[in-house]
């Protein structure tokens, strides 16, 4: 067995934070700003968890794209915590993980700057032992946040929880059992498509998710 601490890494928006409607606000706000019309919520929903110029880049002209994430940039920082709150049962959650001897990382697609912000804002800066933004590197499904997680831990990573296709295509990528949580961004069907190892509507069956894992390790 690896001498490393074992760690869980998870997606921050849609997973451990309900933060949809301040997301989805400051991009009807970006588009506003252009005088351009914001596409339908439902629309704009399925495409949160990629980085802003592709999302932008999705609805708008290529030449709209660098001034509607500017606009984005602007007010999101000022709204970010009117609507956003930690799921129930998050915080019991990444207190047992730590609890139990887990090291416990952010891996989202925000900036760090921003998601440290954030994660702080919403009273997780103390249950988590690291935060990873995605600065200058592939992101999600490719594994590099995931990765630079771990290696910011350096811990040896067991499990990736998250709400999006893109959060267990990352996990997969990285080698790490996905846990897909239905509360968030994509819905059931679409994250039983990706092929999770657990599909959730709650955080509190990680708990024994994890305790599976750990039996299984212990008779190898």
């Amino acid at each position: 067995m690896s001498a490393l601490p074992p760690a869980v890494v998870f997606d921050l928006d849609g997973t451990l934070v309900d933060s949809l409607p301040d997301i989805l606000g400051s991009l009807t706000h970006a588009f506003a700003t252009r005088g351009l019309p914001a596409p339908p919520a439902q629309e704009l929903r399925g495409t949160i968890g990629l980085p802003l110029d592709d999302i932008f880049g999705m609805f708008a002209d290529a030449q709209e794209v660098p001034a509607l994430t500017l606009a984005y940039r602007a007010h999101y920082p000022l709204t970010f915590t009117t609507h956003s709150r930690p799921f129930p049962g998050v915080v019991g959650v990444l207190r047992e993980l730590r609890r139990r001897g887990y090291r416990l990382a952010v891996a989202t697609t925000k900036r760090t700057e921003m998601a440290e912000r954030f994660v702080a804002a919403m009273g997780l800066a103390d249950v988590l032992d690291h935060v990873q933004g995605t600065d200058d590197f592939p992101h999600k499904p490719a594994p590099d946040v995931v990765l630079h997680a771990l290696a910011a831990l350096g811990a040896r990573g067991t499990w990736m929880v998250g709400d999006t296709v893109h959060d267990v295509g990352a996990g997969k990528a990285a080698g790490l059992a996905t846990f897909a949580l239905t509360w968030g961004t994509h819905d059931a069907e679409r994250l039983r498509a990706a092929r999770p190892d657990r599909l959730c509507d709650t955080i509190e069956p990680l708990l024994d998710a994890v305790a599976q894992d750990v039996r299984t390790e212990s008779t190898r």
